[in-house]
């Protein structure tokens, strides 16, 4: 079966406690501090607009059902392969189809996109009780339903079309997701990879046993059927390694199961069933050493730390309880009265159990903090940690994996091999090698092989992304892709006026192309300015009363024959506003205005400057009403024209400022 474009999976939760809808949301919206890993979020169903509120009201709707004793969320995860990007629009229409598809259009959910990972994915966080009949549901046979509309959206979306059919079981997927999520060979990969040929062609019993027992392996009789369990307590059902193992199957070819014989002498097993890494193209029995040692020590350092806490816990306790023997008795020395001691070994109590839940507390959170501090990586897990801390081993080792295919799509490549050289900051390396950075508004994958501008290919990623190929690869570089990237990256190339060559002769005469007309452009922008520049000084155009400039009519006159005065600082169009649209009233505050200290103060007409203009201003009624009171004399303003609303401005557009000396007390009263 190919590889899957489009992965529809649901997470089970088999353990007793059940999956919580707080925590899951919780995880699915939080960015890690990674600026590559959470994209769009979405909320559906909800009233709520924010996280925090979604989770409340979901989990309000959750304990209104009393009568469902499974699982409340189902988590869904929507996988695309390396490569794949498809547009917010569909990745909005693939999430709603499917939830849809499922039952679950009208149930509350939260939705988060991922690009943390070498495959872009989604997470849906579904709450399984309905917003209004409050009812559990359950969708029969998933995995069906799921793979008919991957099918489906893989034609609607155009992206490629392969086999969704199940082929595996439900326990081997789950040892399969353990290898890829671990990195450690499991027990149906390692049976299948050492004996299992020998146990398809077993005769009797016997002989089945036999082989089993030189290979460290032990097969059980368990509830209906057969298990078989390793040295080290690791078990599998024996039809998950292959049909031909079920208890039906082997009755039917061996006869009634008959247990192993006792063995007086145990003899060394030829082989035996441990938990090392899977197979890689690089030797890794150094790293996978080193790992084994740190973790061990990891082990019983925390194991230490944990003892030392619960040491001081009892101690505390003890100090406690001890104290509250000492009050107790002494109430019961001092007191008086049944009523009054009552009361105080109430108090006593109260403050007892007080006292003791702020010690578990406190201990609980340095048992959290221990485990963060001591936090058990796995293998996939510890080579990654190690690649972020500089570690070229453990790099090396995650770019050796299996499902390590390599950057797809929009990619530079150079011909030469690669060069170790300094890279930016790692903003995250994924677990098969390739790291991510960031480069302006987007992200720079690097595979060791390839380099890749992920999400929207930005001006500023394609930059840094061009920068690395050179340092890198060198100065000839191969790009792949669409040909709308190979047009970005040759515009980013002759603007970024770097030492670029490409392999593809058709991109160089492209870059090279853009290049000279980008080198024509700025020179003729450089010309035109120095020629308004010059005019400028020669005084050849002229400004009209509305400021444009008229170039056909000769210095100093208008078209209506008027004259105007030269501006010897033209500037560019946009920059000052015209000059009916100065010094109006969002700008008021940054004038030089004639103030009115006191209602029956006015300025006098011999006290304005002579350089200021009596000209009454137009009303703007947009902005004011005019006001009138019965009584009011408007002649003794007429003189200032102040009942006109007037203005005083100066000509070179600005308003005078006066002192109070300007101010005088009107001789009238009011």
């Amino acid at each position: 079966m190919g590889v899957y474009v489009l992965i529809a999976k649901h997470i089970s939760i088999r353990s007793l406690c059940k999956s919580d809808f707080a925590n899951l949301v919780t995880y699915i919206t939080d960015a890690q501090d990674k600026t590559e890993r959470l994209g769009q979020v979405q909320i559906t169903n909800c009233e709520a607009c924010s996280i925090q509120d979604a989770i409340v009201e979901v989990m309000a709707t959750q304990r209104i059902n009393t009568r469902a004793t499974g699982d409340k969320t189902y988590h869904l995860v929507v996988a695309f392969p390396s490569g794949e990007n498809p547009s917010a629009s569909a990745l909005k229409d693939i999430e709603e189809r499917l939830c849809i598809g499922l039952g679950y259009g009208e149930h509350q959910r939260v939705s988060a996109i991922h690009h943390d990972t070498d495959h872009l994915h989604i997470h849906i966080a579904i709450n399984k009780i309905h917003p209004t009949r409050h009812t559990m549901f359950e969708p029969f046979q998933a995995y069906r339903t799921l793979g008919e509309l991957c099918t489906e959206l893989e034609q609607l979306h155009g992206l490629q079309q392969v086999n969704h059919e199940f082929c595996h079981q439900i326990s081997e997927n789950r040892a399969l997701d353990m290898e890829k999520h671990s990195g450690l060979e499991s027990l149906v990969s390692w049976i299948k990879r050492t004996c299992l040929n020998e146990l398809s062609s077993a005769q009797s019993w016997r002989e089945l046993h036999e082989v089993l027992h030189n290979n460290g392996l032990e097969l059980r009789m368990r509830a209906n059927g057969f298990v078989i369990e390793a040295d080290d307590g690791t078990m599998v059902k024996a039809s998950t390694i292959a049909r031909d193992l079920s208890k039906q199957k082997l009755e039917t070819r061996l006869g009634p199961f008959e247990s192993p014989l006792e063995r007086k002498e145990q003899r060394r097993e030829k082989r035996q069933y441990q938990k090392n890494p899977v197979r890689l193209r690089v030797n890794t029995v150094a790293l996978y050493a080193k790992y084994k040692v740190e973790q061990q020590t990891l082990m019983e350092s925390w194991s230490t730390a944990l003892k030392k806490i619960q040491h001081r816990k009892d101690r505390e306790i003890k100090a406690v309880k001890r104290a509250n023997r000492l009050r107790r008795a002494t109430i019961k020395v001092v007191g008086e009265g049944r009523a009054v001691k009552k009361l105080l070994y109430a108090q006593a109590s109260y403050a007892l159990r007080k006292e003791i839940q702020m010690i578990n507390k406190k201990v609980q959170k340095e048992r959290q903090d221990l485990y963060g501090a001591h936090k058990r990586y796995t293998w996939a897990d510890w080579l990654q940690k190690e690649a972020i801390q500089g570690n070229v081993e453990a790099l090396t080792a995650l770019r050796a994996r299996e499902g390590a295919q390599g950057l797809k799509g929009n990619t530079v490549q150079g011909k030469g091999q690669p060069r170790h050289g300094p890279i930016p900051v790692i903003d995250t390396i994924t677990k098969k090698g390739t790291i991510i950075f960031r480069a302006g508004m987007s992200a720079v994958r690097d595979d060791g092989d390839k380099l890749q501008v992920s999400r929207e290919a930005t001006f500023e990623g394609l930059q840094e992304a061009l920068r690395l190929a050179i340092k890198r690869y060198g100065n000839r570089i191969t790009v792949n892709g669409t040909a709308l990237f190979k047009a970005q990256i040759i515009r980013a190339a002759a603007r970024s006026q770097q030492p670029i060559t490409f392999a593809d002769p058709v991109l160089e005469r492209r870059r090279q192309e853009f290049l000279k007309k980008e080198n024509t452009h700025e020179r003729s922008e450089h010309n035109r300015g120095r020629a308004e520049r010059g005019t400028g000084r020669a005084g050849s155009s002229t400004v009209t009363n509305h400021g444009a400039v008229r170039a056909d009519l000769p210095a100093g006159r208008n078209d209506s024959g008027s004259t105007l005065t030269q501006n010897h600082n033209i500037r560019r169009s946009g920059r000052v506003p015209p000059p009916q649209s100065q010094h109006r009233l969002r700008t008021l505050s940054q004038l030089d205005v004639v103030r009115i200290t006191d209602r029956s103060e006015v300025l006098l007409p011999h006290d304005v400057p002579h350089h200021v203009e009596q000209q009454g201003a137009k009303p703007d009624h947009a902005l004011r009403r005019r006001i009138s009171k019965p009584g009011m004399n408007q002649k003794r303003l007429k003189g200032v024209g102040i009942g006109k609303q007037s203005l005083y401005t100066i000509k070179d557009n600005s308003v005078a400022g006066t002192s109070k000396s300007l101010i005088k007390p009107s001789k009238r009263r009011r």
